[in-house]
Order: C-alpha cells, then structure tokens, then sequence
C-alpha cells in the first residue's frame, strides 16, 4: 500500500529487559520503520558500573539513563528507516517491564545518579526480576492474610515476590539512607513518561495498569489501606502516603504533551501526545489487533506473560491480578505468567556452551515426545502462576547416561508447555473461559519449536502474530488513541486495535497441533504436576531457603 501523508502515524516504545524497540506504525497498520537498541550496561546483576563488588544473589538493576539514551538511538533510526518526516507522527505509546521501580528525588532525579548512592545497589532501578525481597514478601503475605484482607482477591490470595511494595519494603529495611533520601517512588515506565512530558512530581501520571496488577491498586479501593501497610511496617506505610504523589491514568489515556527537551532527544516535534504508560506484555493485547474477551495472548521472551480479558470477575487463587479495564476498556484483565522462559533456553545453552539451538532444535524435535522419559521443572527463576514463589527452584529428572543435550532441551520445552497448560487449567477451572491462543514477541519467530510443542502439549491450534514487535505495536496504539480522534481517526482502542495491528484471515500464521501425542502428553503433564508437588513439599519440609 502505497504510503500516503494523510495518514497519521504513532510511535511505540518497547521497553524490554535487554534493550528498547521504537515502531513507527500508521493508522491502517503499516509498519514503516523498526528500530532495537540494547541497553549499555544491560541487565546489572553482577556488580554495578564502575564497582567491582559482587552484589548479593536474586539482584537484578538497570541504569536509567540507559533508557533514554537507547530511546533515543532506537527513535532515530526507526525514524530513518520509515523515511517519513517528523511531524506525521501524532502520539507516542510506552510499554515497560514491570514491576521495575526506582527512588528519586522530588524533580524526578534517579538517586543512583547521585555520587553519594551511586555505590549503593538499592538506590537502583530494580529490574521485574529483581529477587531480593522475598523476606519482605512473605511478611506482607502473612499479614495481608492475618488481616483478611479485600484486595488479596484479586491477586489469586498472594502479593508477587516482583511487585512494588515488596521492593519498595527491601529498600526500607536494608538501605534505610536511600529510603529516607527518595522523595518519590514510582514505576519506571511512570519515570519514563515523567522524563516525556515534564511537569512537577504531584502531575506525574500514574499508569493504573502498573498499578493495578504490581502495587495493589483499584479504582475503586486505591492502594492498599494505610492501615494495613503500617501494620507491616510504620515507614511502609508513611511512604505509600507521603512519597506516592501523582495522578491515574489509563493506558491510551493522554499523560501529556512531548516536552521540547526529550522531542530534541528523540527527534520528533515537541507538543504530540504521550498516553500513560501500561506494561509491556500487557500492550501486546493491542499489539496484536485482539480485543474480545476469551483470546490468551501469549507475549513471550525472557519471561513470558499471558493476558485474557474475561467479561466477569472471579477470584482465581494462583492468579496474579485481575483488573477491571486493567488491559482494555470494559473487560477484567486477568494477568498469568512464568518467571522464566527465553531466560531459562539461555540459561541451558551457556550450560551447554553453545552458541546457538538450531542443531540443538533438529536434533529435540527427533526425540519422541516426553524426551524418552526426561522430565524438567521450569522454575530456573521460580515460579509465578500459580504459585506466586520466587524462591522454588527447577530440576531434571529421569537422567541416565544415554542423555543427550538434545534431551535436555526437548524437556525443557515441554516443561514450559506445561506450565502454559498448567495455567489454561487454572483459568478454565476457575470459570474463566479460554478459547483460542494467540502468541506474540521475538521467541516464536527466532524458535518455532517453542510454539510447535505448545501447541501439541494444549492440542489446540496457536496463532502466532506475524510482527515480533507486538508489544511496539500495541505502544503505538495507544499513542494514536492518546492523540484523539480529530487526530488519529479512532474513537477507541478497540478501533484503533483492529485497525493498526489485526491481521486478515487469509494471512494468519496457524500452529496445529500433533494430536498423535495427546495420550503422551497427558501422561507427561500428570508427572509434570507430581514433580512440582513434590518439589514444593521438599521446600516447605526444608524450611525458608
């Protein structure tokens, strides 16, 4: 199609674990320029820059300049490549990891970038997989329960070792200099849209999707009560009332408009809409053109994320937040996810010292299913849903010396399809409906054996979405919509969706599945759940690790 002048065209920013992606998308989806920029110092879990002490284990931080820079560079380039001018593009979408989170000063100043606290870890962005508190965690899991209380509901009755209070808690107790020196804490894709659009800290805007499924936010309760959080601990709650400030805002929902400094950085004119932040797994609903209820759209990469917007509320224990409007307008977004995916392939590869699958894959796909007895647990970064415990931990079993690297691989696959399955059981037996499969992220396109053997481990056919920026996409959706409809055309999201980002009938990419290895797989998955009982009763018989 022919580019034409006429149409308006949004940006979305990606902003993933490793780097950040920029799409340039026009409003009847055209795709006109893609850009990918790793972060300088990547995921900080080592020591920190310019530091050679080794920081303590489950940490993971980020540098927050790195976002901006790498923004910047990804902007200019998709920018170059789409070969449009500037002032075609009306909005500007952001999705982030979540729960990434950081302290700042009230003007929005990192404290890590202060040199007092630039060797001090917990004054860092804490990165979603950030580890460290599960200590905290599980005190504010014991108290919310002895308190009974409401919000607990919608997070499947237990509050994520990844979330905001948590960290926020860890800070507290373990760096209490930076806690007493933060003046605001908040969301990093909140930080992110701050640096966008400017403003004083009490006009921030809030994204209430963040908030909503990682900081035990509704919109009809607010945070959790001041009581309760005092109850864990006095300055917890003092800082919830005190060092929270801002305004909620919907994704798609205008923050603001692009301030002249970051338009400089970026290159685009200062003065377009910016929408209000939402995370990243959760904007590749949008991102992938679905805006019915019953469709579990799979985001996949270092972890993985599962999003169902469902036309009813049921409190599903395992699950790890349900938010009316949390994904899209009118519908309960219910969030699932496994805490290790693309990480855990990684992690198997250096193991192996390889330098890449594609032998590997060949030789796994060979193997009969169920990996000639092999069996894995997929939980190398714990496990979220159902369980919502950072602390377990994976294993192989069914090893012997005919065991091949390819065996390990193919398991591993398979036990990440269960966990999927594991999940769909959760949903459907909670009386939410699962109907069809949709897959997103650069995972499915780089490794189709994923998705192959997902589909034969659920029987059922998978979608996988021909963009691998389906979070982007979804991103620049919501810059369009923020735009207004003089402006872009679409009077909702769900327009907007279908327009920018839904794929014809004829051009979809269907995954079928194996039905000859239904009967297998059963069987397989029924060891699967055995192994993670028993590994769950060998922790608890241990005790705390």
């Amino acid at each position: 199609m022919p580019i034409s002048d006429e149409i308006p065209v949004a940006l979305g920013l990606d902003f993933g674990t490793e780097s950040v992606r920029a799409v340039l998308i026009d409003g009847r989806g055209q795709e006109l320029g893609v850009a990918s920029e790793r972060y300088r110092h990547g995921q900080i879990v080592d020591h920190l820059p310019g530091n050679d002490q080794p920081l303590p284990a489950r940490y993971a931080l980020q540098a927050p300049g790195d976002w901006i820079d790498s923004a910047a560079d990804a902007t200019r380039a998709a920018l170059k490549q789409s070969g449009i001018t500037a002032d075609r593009i009306v909005g500007v979408g952001v999705d982030f990891t979540s729960c990434t989170m950081l302290p700042t000063l009230v003007d929005g100043t990192p404290l890590c970038n202060l040199d007092r606290f630039a060797s001090t870890p917990l004054a860092w962005p804490k990165l979603w997989k950030h580890h460290g508190a599960i200590d905290q965690t599980e005190r504010m899991n014991q108290v919310a329960r002895q308190r009974d209380e409401a919000f607990l509901k919608r997070y499947g009755g237990i509050i994520g070792l990844e979330w905001f209070f948590p960290k926020m808690l860890e800070t507290i107790e373990l760096a209490p200099e930076v806690a007493d020196a933060a003046e605001v804490w908040l969301e990093a894709g909140d930080w992110f849209v701050w640096q966008l659009v400017g403003g004083d800290a009490k006009s921030l805007p809030r994204s209430t999707c963040q908030a909503g499924y990682k900081a035990l936010w509704s919109a009809n309760e607010g945070y959790a009560s001041e009581d309760y959080l005092r109850a864990v601990d006095q300055k917890l709650g003092d800082a919830a009332v005190n060092k929270m400030p801002g305004r909620m805002l919907s994704p798609g929902e205008r923050a603001g408009n692009l301030c002249e400094s970051m338009a400089q950085r970026l290159g685009l004119p200062s003065g377009i809409a910016v929408s209000a932040a939402t995370i990243d797994a959760h904007s590749g609903v949008p991102g992938v053109g679905e805006a019915e209820a019953g469709t579990l759209v799979m985001v996949m990469g270092t972890s993985s994320c599962h999003m169902l917007n469902a036309k009813q509320f049921q409190s599903v224990p395992g699950i790890a937040g349900v938010v009316e409007g949390g994904i899209l307008p009118g519908l309960y977004g219910y969030e699932t996810g496994q805490a290790a995916v693309g990480d855990a392939f990684a992690w198997l590869l250096k193991l192996l010292n390889l330098d890449s699958f594609g032998p590997l894959a060949e030789q796994a796909m060979k193997i009969p299913a169920g990996s000639d007895g092999v069996l894995c647990l997929d939980w190398m970064n714990g496990c979220r849903t159902p369980l919502m415990d950072g602390s377990v931990k994976g294993a192989f079993t069914g090893l012997s010396l005919e065991t091949t690297p390819a065996h390990l691989y193919r398991s591993l696959l398979e036990a990440s399809a269960f966990g999927v399955r594991w999940i769909v059981d959760v949903l459907r037996e909670g009386g939410i409906p699962v109907e069809r499969f949709v897959a997103t992220g650069g995972l499915p396109h780089h490794n189709p054996a994923v998705v192959q053997i997902y589909a034969d481990v659920l029987a059922s056919e998978i979608e996988v979405h021909p963009s691998e920026q389906g979070p982007a996409v979804g991103a620049a959706v919501l810059g369009m919509f923020a735009a207004g409809s003089d402006a872009s055309g679409f009077e909702t999201i769900g327009e907007a969706a279908r327009a920018m980002a839904s794929v014809a009938e004829t051009d979809r990419l269907i995954v079928k599945p194996n039905l000859d290895d239904r009967e297998t797989y059963d069987h397989v998955y029924r060891q699967y759940r055995e192994l993670a009982d028993q590994t769950v009763a060998l922790k608890t018989a241990d005790g705390p690790s």
